[in-house]
Formats: C-alpha cells, structure tokens, sequence
C-alpha cells in the first residue's frame, strides 16, 4: 500500500469513528439508554406457550411453530425426540400431527424411507411461541385480509 493510500484510508476511518460517536446517542437499542459499562436487569425469559392447540400460520409454506415445550429435549445425529411423538409410525398412538412428507424427501426430489438428513434438525425451522411482548410494532397482515381489503375497494369504485 503506498502513502497515499495509506492516508486516504485513515482519513476515512478517522471520519467513520466520528461519525459513529456522534450517531450513538441517537441509535436505537435494546439497552434502553443504558451505557455499554452499565449493566442493566435483564427482563424474565417468557414462557412459552404450551396449549398444544396449532395455531394459525400467518403465510403460505410456513414452518408450523411448535405448541408445546420442548425444553430439554434431545436432538443431535443420533437421537431425535420430536420423531417419538411425530414420525410416521408414531402418530396414531400419539395423536402428534405426522411431519410432512417433504421431510422425506431429498434435495432432487427422491423420497427416502428415512427422513432427510437436510430436514432432521426440527428446530432449524420450527420454533416455540413465547408470551413475550413484540419487540417492534407488527403491522403484517395475512393474505386473506389484503385480498378481502382489494375486493372491498373494488365494490366501492
């Protein structure tokens, strides 16, 4: 790198470091003002929610959330407790809902008789629901309400 390269670049990491401190104070944070050398009270973990009642995916091909605790269970390449309750040949005894049949299936589209090694990791998709309160303000709404809301509009004109 000659000099005066070398200069250009220090200048503008000597412009990027101002420019951060000055824009700190006014990003938004987690921390809620709190300095980075405070330490601040961390809020109590949610509980999750365990009503085992599925509810209602809110897009097409959405993984299903998981509406049960799954706290302590074992998932690693040998030994995977979601397929006790929701394998094929498990699902009548437990009443669990049987993982898709894409999970059999591989990444050319052959099905296989065990499920896939790229789909055997459950929690890489699915996930529990916490009673925590949102972080940012949701304003999503499903498909059906946007398609409801057009047809409306339509009506009037």
């Amino acid at each position: 790198m000659n000099r005066l390269n070398w200069t250009v670049t220090g200048f503008g990491i000597l412009a990027l470091c101002c420019l951060t401190l000055v824009a700190a104070d006014e990003i938004a944070t987690l921390r809620q003002g709190a300095a980075i050398d405070e330490e601040v009270v961390a809020e109590a973990i949610p509980r999750v929610i365990d009503t085992d009642v599925r509810p209602q995916r809110n897009y097409p091909m959405q993984p299903p959330t998981i509406p049960h605790k799954t706290r302590g269970y074992e998932l690693n390449l040998q030994v995977n407790k979601c397929m006790s309750c929701h394998a094929r040949t498990r699902t009548e005894e437990s009443r669990a809902p049987m993982i898709s049949v894409t999970h059999y299936m591989n990444r050319d589209g052959n099905f296989l008789a065990e499920v896939s090694p790229r789909r055997y990791f459950c929690n890489q998709c699915h996930v529990n629901q916490t009673a925590a309160r949102p972080l940012i303000e949701n304003t999503f709404e499903d498909m059906d309400v946007l398609l409801e809301k057009r047809s409306e509009k339509e009506q009037e004109d």
